[in-house]
């Protein structure tokens, strides 16, 4: 009799895995365009020029294909994965450092009821919720999107990620994740060395109700305790808060941000052939205060305008950069998408950044035309 009951338990149980509501979608962007682009002036004192014409990758959206799945598990928990790829379209070369999945790869479990847990390789939450409402261009458009002028917000990308998020109760989701390392494989921690590993932590909350959107977000990142070169980027916490908000009077859509971030820079900052940093800025001692406005307006049925101005302001220039004179760096932008159907657009944008990477003189220009389809 046991093993009767028991035999029919495991069919019961099969039965109910093989009736699992199970899906798999591909998806993707594919975006190219035209565009010219200069930066000029002088870096250190030493004179800058460089110019380029020609084909223009993700323009408006980062070129993407990826795989995303969920298995409804019962009692409305859900199992939930994303394999994203990020690629450039004029080469066909992985982008992301030439990493598989380099835009996500998580896996994770997801309800209704207590929110979604999700874990691997992921963007932060300042990316996530301050970035859509501080500024029209969000994340996306190039030299235009908010993170020139919000390093947190750059679509900033921790590997060995757990982030946790709410549900919507009436409009409010928060969000809080934690890095364990930021950039490559977790190392062993030996015992009375130095902390090898670079980790971050992550949160912010998000209202969305109505035409009114808003967004508060924290991001610290530990330096590890490595020799690393320069010295001073060992054992550095680098802090960035950001406020953002957004309103739609229908007519025109509003957006607005404040933020500041200490000890350096959550992101690097590259301009053509003139970079600083890579993964992030460590610099002890550093402050900068940023700072956007932004509109967006419907243009006739299809169409939509967007103009954006940003500010990163060096209130201090911390160890890195002592004597120096770090100034404002400002971005202009303006931007058109108009819809040539319900996954298929094009886009122009237009963008002048000064004092580029804090720089005395040095200027960014580009200009571009696009196609995106989604799919």
């Amino acid at each position: 009799m046991k093993k009767s009951l028991l035999v029919a338990a495991l069919i019961a149980g099969f039965a109910g895995a093989a009736n699992a509501e199970t899906s798999v979608t591909l998806y993707g962007i594919v975006d190219g365009g035209i565009a010219y682009e200069r930066v000029k002036g002088t870096v250190n004192g030493a004179d800058y020029k460089g110019t380029r014409t020609g084909a223009l990758s993700g323009g408006q959206s980062s070129n993407r294909w990826g795989l995303k799945g969920t298995e409804d598990l019962g009692n409305g928990l859900q199992a939930v994965f994303v394999l994203e790829n990020g690629f450039n379209l004029g080469t066909g070369q992985a982008s992301q450092n030439n990493r598989m999945f380099g835009r996500q790869a998580t896996i994770g479990l997801k309800s209704d009821a207590w929110g979604q847990l999700d874990l691997g390789r992921q963007t932060n939450i300042a990316s996530k919720y301050f970035a859509r409402v501080a500024s029209p261009f969000g994340t996306d458009f190039s030299d235009a999107r908010v993170g020139t002028t919000f390093g947190a917000a750059d679509s900033l990308r921790y590997d060995n990620m757990v982030m946790y998020q709410t549900p919507n109760f009436a409009g409010f989701q928060f969000g809080l994740g934690y890095s364990f390392n930021t950039n490559g494989n977790q190392s062993f921690k030996q015992s009375g060395s130095a902390q090898p590993n670079t980790r971050a932590w992550t949160t912010g909350l998000r209202y969305a109700n109505g035409p009114l959107a808003a967004a508060l977000t924290y991001d610290q990142l530990k330096t590890n305790g490595l020799n690393t070169t320069p010295v001073n980027d060992r054992d550095v916490s680098i802090k960035s808060w950001n406020l953002g908000a957004s309103y739609d009077f229908e007519v025109v859509k509003v957006h607005a941000g404040f933020g500041q971030a200490r000890n350096g820079w959550l992101s690097g900052i590259e301009y053509a052939d003139f970079e600083l940093g890579d993964a992030y800025v460590a610099n002890d001692g550093m402050k900068v205060n940023s700072y956007t406005l932004g509109l967006s307006a419907p243009v006739g049925a299809n169409g939509t305008v967007m103009a954006s101005w940003g500010m990163a302001d060096p209130r201090s220039n911390g160890v890195q950069f002592t004597g120096q004179n770090l100034d404002k760096q400002q971005a202009y932008s303006i931007g058109y998408t108009y819809a040539l159907s319900k996954r298929t657009n094009v886009y122009a944008l237009g963008s002048y950044i000064k004092h580029v990477a804090f720089q005395e003189d040095l200027k960014a220009t580009q200009v571009g035309v696009g196609i995106r389809h989604q799919f």
